[in-house]
């Protein structure tokens, strides 16, 4: 742990975390001036508001910390999100679709990262990212930065760990209304544990291949009848199948509740996050294939690879009740990302004497994020029609410091240089050099009306808009040259449910989203694309969602989702850009969650995809498939319990081929593989488990970043799990 620490309260721009702190202090006071307001007249507005026969007559007496039921973590069936309508409904009533991965599954799988979380997801497929961060594509659309938590926007490029996390939602489909900008083919928002009153003392030591060595640890407890707090730690220093690779990570998680009131409570929290690790970018490809080679291959300098990331974050979150129809919530959360990794790649196809280019570079951020969302939900009838209106803000600036420094080999102006993939290591000299610098600066300022309309028992419609006004300023410091850019995104969303049963639900919707042309990562305003409109997606969706028993269900979505205003070069060799580009996926999923019969649950899933360019872009031609999105993807897991001590899971994965890159030059194989895990409780308060990827040691190439940076697959890996709670 010598390095572990050493971005610890770090911040490299002190000038902008100033100014964010001031903000966030000028926006704490607002809010809380704005709430004392409100609150000294809420008796004369709630007046006109028809009150819950339920509602309590008196506020004179405090309530006290409660412990918070403790989630079921004997079925794989989630039926709660508050997430995609920012309410609290069951996802049966939720007109998109939405796998959620709870508890259960994150324990019976060991699932500690996004790869592992998404093995068995529809339409979801994580890329290589270079091997120094998540990178996702959902239903052939992909992000560096459609990544949430608890609602808010974390968009820096990291590896995120699960430690702390309860339950993780996959949303398909554009969401803007509940989310903003991007999400151009979804999204995932992590739920985070947060102290709650119950007591937990859990301690959790994990070993396994490649010297994997992992410690977690789960503390909970009441401090009085009014607190509560809670503190969740992570350390790991693992290696991994692949030569040289290797990573070392630490969390630190605490949480506290308070209440003040009988309707008011307050949650806040602070992580401190850092990850090093060798990135890895994989194998080359050969003739128009992933290089036929052994899995645990290195090409390249290993002394050119490692990657630095470091995250400070904290959050305050405020509920207040006025009554059983009229709710109030503020969250508030300030990040700082810092992030360093440099690598020296492949860059070409091997040819037929096992020559390929070979390049390098390196890259430092820094970024902010500041986000402020206040949400008032009423409910109310008119004329025997229930409302639950949705009235919301959200404030985010985002301010981010970039550089990346090319490399040159040997100490000459070579950028590039041909190496053999039959040496084992290469160890040319690389000297990097400033290649690009940035600062900048983005503002969102946003609000929206959502109005979910229960007509009668068997029909409701969802409908809402939201308005964000996004404007970013890029600076480039290498070339002294300032771009601004300023755009207004209107996002309707539309949803009509039909509920035949109680258990019962059919819905058709529409929703919209926009990217706005500087990216995802705010790096590519320049002065080809200052001026251009963002891109526009538009997701047509018709689905159904069965709740067949309380503890399974089956749920189902057709779905065409159109991407367009994408660049393309301008045909009259203007050298700018005209959004001319377009993309169509077209398919269909579906999946089944929970308990099927007493001691024997199940998670399957399928998904069908036809993703295109529908008009060229500056990447590629009509009719080329979109990047990493198998045609079709089957998922399948089981466990069963043999008594109250022993339990087993078999899991089983299919795909097809996958194009690495737009171009469509490079296709990687389908494959299918078995997972398992046995599960033995020692007590009621000890347990063990072992779970293996891979049984039958296939081997196959996972994903990638582009036609030469090719992820294998991982080779047969065991992972062993002791739970201690005392």
């Amino acid at each position: 742990m010598r390095n572990i620490f050493k971005n610890f309260f770090r911040f490299k721009n002190h000038q902008t975390t100033l100014s964010f702190c001031k903000f966030l202090s000028w926006q704490f006071f607002l809010f809380n001036f704005l709430l004392s307001e409100f609150l000294t007249n809420s008796h004369a507005f709630a007046k006109n508001i028809t009150l819950d026969k339920n509602t309590p007559n008196s506020i004179n007496t405090l309530p006290q910390i409660t412990v918070t039921a403790k989630s079921d973590l004997t079925t794989y069936n989630s039926f709660q999100s508050n997430s995609s309508l920012r309410l609290n409904k069951a996802l049966k009533d939720t007109p998109q679709s939405i796998s959620v991965v709870g508890q259960a599954q994150i324990r019976d799988q060991n699932i500690v990262n996004l790869e592992e979380a998404s093995r068995y997801v529809p339409s979801f497929f994580v890329k290589q990212g270079e091997g120094n961060r998540d990178q996702i594509s959902i239903r052939g659309n992909d992000s560096t930065a459609d990544f949430f938590i608890d609602g808010a926007r974390d968009d820096m490029q990291y590896f995120r760990d699960f430690y702390n996390i309860e339950q993780v939602e996959f949303m398909k489909g554009p969401n803007a209304l509940a989310f903003g900008r991007g999400g151009s083919g979804g999204l995932v928002n992590r739920v985070s544990k947060l102290a709650n009153g119950e007591k937990i003392r859990r301690a959790i030591l994990s070993g396994g291949s490649f010297e994997n060595h992992r410690f977690e640890t789960d503390l909970s407890d009441k401090i009085n009848q009014k607190t509560a707090w809670r503190f969740n730690g992570v350390y790991e220093k693992s290696k991994t199948f692949r030569d040289f690779g290797n990573l070392e990570k630490i969390g630190l998680n605490p949480t506290l509740s308070y209440i003040f009131s009988k309707n008011t409570d307050l949650k806040i929290g602070y992580e401190y996050f850092n990850d090093q690790r060798f990135n890895d970018r994989g194998l080359p490809s050969q003739n128009g294939a992933p290089l036929k080679i052994r899995s645990s291959k290195f090409v390249g300098n290993p002394d050119q690879y490692n990657s630095t990331n470091a995250l400070n974050s904290g959050f305050a979150i405020i509920n207040h009740e006025f009554n059983n129809q009229l709710k109030l919530k503020n969250y508030t959360r300030f990040t700082n990302y810092d992030k360093y990794y440099k690598n020296a790649y492949p860059n070409g196809a091997v040819d037929s004497s096992g020559l390929f280019k070979f390049s390098a570079y390196d890259n430092a951020q820094n970024r902010n994020n500041f986000t402020n969302q206040t949400d008032l939900t009423a409910k109310f009838e008119t004329k025997n029609i229930k409302h639950e209106l949705l009235l919301g803000t959200e404030i985010t600036h985002q301010a981010t410091n970039l550089q990346r420094k090319d490399g040159y080999f040997n100490g000459t102006n070579n950028k590039d240089i041909f190496i053999s993939i039959h040496d084992d290591i290469n160890t040319s000299a690389v000297d990097y050099r400033l290649a690009t610098a940035s600062k900048s600066s983005v503002r969102v300022l946003a609000g929206f009306l959502q109005d979910n309309i229960a007509f009668n028992k068997y029909f409701e419609m969802v409908a809402g808009v939201r308005l964000d006004n996004f404007s970013i300023t890029n600076k480039n410091i290498v070339s002294n040259k300032k771009y601004s850019s300023s755009e207004n995104l209107i996002s309707p969303k539309l949803a009509l449910i039909l509920k035949p049963q109680k258990n019962i639900s059919n819905y058709v919707s529409y929703s919209v989203s926009y990217l706005p042309s500087s990216g995802d990562q705010f790096s590519a305003l320049d002065a080809k694309t200052k001026n251009l409109k963002a891109e526009k997606l538009q997701n047509y969706e018709l689905g159904a969602k069965w709740d067949v028993s309380e503890k399974f269900n089956l749920t189902g979505a057709l779905f065409v989702l159109d991407r367009t205003n994408s660049q393309a070069n301008d045909p009259s060799g203007s050298g700018f850009y005209v959004l001319s580009g377009s993309s169509r996926t077209k398919g269909f999923e579906a999946s089944a969650n929970g308990e099927i019969y007493k001691n024997f649950n199940l998670i399957a899933g399928f998904s069908h995809l036809d993703a295109q360019i529908t008009s060229a872009t500056t990447t590629a031609s009509k009719g080329k498939k979109l990047a990493l999105t198998p045609q079709n993807k089957l998922s399948i897991w089981g466990k069963y319990n043999f008594g109250e001590k022993f339990s087993a899971g078999l899991g089983f994965i299919k795909q097809s081929s996958q194009f690495a890159s737009i171009d469509n030059s490079v296709r990687i194989n389908g494959y299918h593989r078995f997972d398992g895990a046995l599960y033995y409780k020692i007590n009621p308060k000890i347990r063990t488990q072992i779970n293996v990827e891979n049984i039958f040691n296939k081997k196959y190439y996972l994903t990638g970043h582009n036609n030469n940076n090719l992820q294998p697959g991982s080779v047969r890996a065991f992972k062993g799990n002791l739970v201690m709670d005392f």
